[in-house]
Formats: C-alpha cells, sequence, structure tokens
C-alpha cells in the first residue's frame, strides 16, 4: 500500500470510529503546523474560502486552480497527518481535480453539489471516486456536499429543505460516496433527522460561531465529522484585528501570544 493509500485509510477510519472527527481548518503552512501540534488533532483539512483569501481572492473557484493545489501541496507535504481538500464544485472536471488532489498529497476532498441537477451531481460524485480508484487511492474520503441548505431559496420551508438534502445525500451514498457534508444543517432536529435518515457516522457538518451545537453533542448524536470552513481564519484575523485596535487605542498586545511560529 502507498504511503497516500495508507492515508486515506486512517482518515477514513476515522471517519468511520465512534469518536467524532474535529478538524480545525487550516489555510497555509503555519496555520497546519499550528493546528497539528494541539494534541488530538488527526487529520487538516483545508478550506476554499481560507485559501482563495489569503491569495487575495474570493470564494467559488475564483483562485486559479494551480495556486490551489500548489497551497494544498505545501501543506501535505509539511504535515505528517492526513490532509482533505475542498475543491468545492471540481472546477469543471471532479475526476481530474481529484487526480490532480491527489497528486498534491490530498487523501479526501469536498465536492459540493451547488444544487446542480441532481443526475449531474451524482455523476460528478461518481467521476471522483472512479479518479481515485484509477490513482491507486480507494480509500480517498470524498466528502460529498450537498448545498440544500446554503443555497435554499428565501422563505422555503425548512422541511422542504431538510427533504431535499436527505435525497441528495442518499443518492451520493449510494453510488459510493464515504461521507456527505450538509453546511448549515445547525438545529438539533435537523441534525437528528440527518443522521436517522442517512445512517451514524455519515454524516458531515460545519460548526458557525454561535449556531452549532457542541462538538460533544453532536458526537453523541452520531455525526461523523465536523470541520470549520473559513471559520478558523476568521478567529485569527479577529485576534489580529482587536491586538491592532489595542495598540492604537495606546495598549499592548495581548500577554498571552505564544510563540508558535
Amino acid at each position: 500500500m502507498t504511503d497516500l493509500a495508507a492515508k486515506a485509510q486512517t482518515l477514513l477510519d476515522l471517519h468511520r470510529a465512534p469518536e467524532l472527527l474535529v478538524l480545525a481548518n487550516a489555510w497555509d503552512v503555519v496555520s497546519a503546523r499550528a493546528v497539528a501540534a494541539v494534541e488530538g488533532t488527526k487529520a487538516i483539512a483545508t478550506p476554499s474560502h481560507g485559501i482563495a483569501a489569503t491569495f487575495g481572492y474570493e470564494d467559488g473557484e475564483q483562485i486559479p486552480l494551480d495556486l490551489h493545489l500548489d497551497m494544498v501541496a505545501r501543506i501535505a507535504a509539511d504535515v505528517a497527518l492526513p490532509v482533505t481538500m475542498d475543491f468545492e464544485g471540481g472546477y469543471g472536471d471532479a475526476g481530474e481535480t481529484t487526480c490532480r488532489a491527489i497528486a498534491a498529497g490530498a487523501v479526501g476532498g469536498n465536492l459540493e453539489d451547488g444544487l446542480k441537477p441532481l443526475e449531474e451531481s451524482v455523476a460528478a460524485v461518481e467521476a471522483s471516486l472512479r479518479a481515485a480508484r484509477d490513482a491507486g487511492v480507494p480509500g480517498f474520503v470524498l466528502n460529498a456536499r450537498t448545498d440544500a441548505f446554503t443555497k435554499a431559496p428565501a422563505g422555503q420551508d425548512p422541511a422542504d429543505t431538510l427533504a431535499e438534502a436527505i435525497t441528495r445525500c442518499k443518492a451520493y451514498l449510494e453510488v459510493g460516496a464515504p461521507v456527505v457534508f450538509v453546511p448549515r444543517a445547525a438545529r438539533r432536529e435537523h441534525v437528528e433527522a440527518l443522521v436517522s435518515e442517512l445512517g451514524r457516522g455519515v454524516v458531515t457538518l460545519i460548526s458557525i460561531p454561535g449556531v452549532s451545537l457542541p462538538t460533544r453533542e453532536l458526537e453523541a448524536l452520531g455525526v461523523a465529522r465536523v470541520s470549520t470552513g473559513p471559520f478558523t481564519q476568521r478567529v485569527a484575523l479577529t485576534a489580529l484585528q482587536d491586538a491592532t485596535a489595542e495598540l492604537l487605542a495606546g495598549g499592548v498586545l495581548p500577554p498571552g501570544t505564544r510563540p508558535l511560529n
């Protein structure tokens, strides 16, 4: 088994374990090092939004794929842990982008459906999984994302949004996706319904400040994984902006600042 295949299997096993996999997203090498150094960290996730913002691009495949992959490759080469990449909608070719992500050292990836027609979205999931097998990484952890909640029409009945999410997730699981990602599904009743309909250990969520349930509760509900998307970068930027404001107001930098780089 190759090193990448072994890392992919490790990442897959972490999703299947009864313990919740918590991924604090890292957007560059130094943030990945800081996250990896925290006791209990088992893998590194990269956010498309965070990497794009690092280079001054908006989210939504606005950053050139080569530049995006270069940062993922730098992170994967620097940390020993499995790395999973957010390759958004697949940059027009989910299979090819999966191959390139694996070549960059990623052993998992988020693929969002953008609420495209279900048949088209299922085909993209199949293409990604097939590409991973052909690359010799059959355990590649494709996190098939539905945007049922993120792109729900204004005023839509939440029950309809939930039903759409479940329908799409079931379709992705049926063609082999190991886990399914439902961002912005944060209400307890929605999380409970997703796990009930899809199964324990397959639902992944994003932690949203002031909105999401605590990780200990998500674990008890049977969620497989929770990641942080752009929010860990926003935590860092909030600290930076607050420290700057304190200095400009005549104060000092936070005394508890640690030499992490």
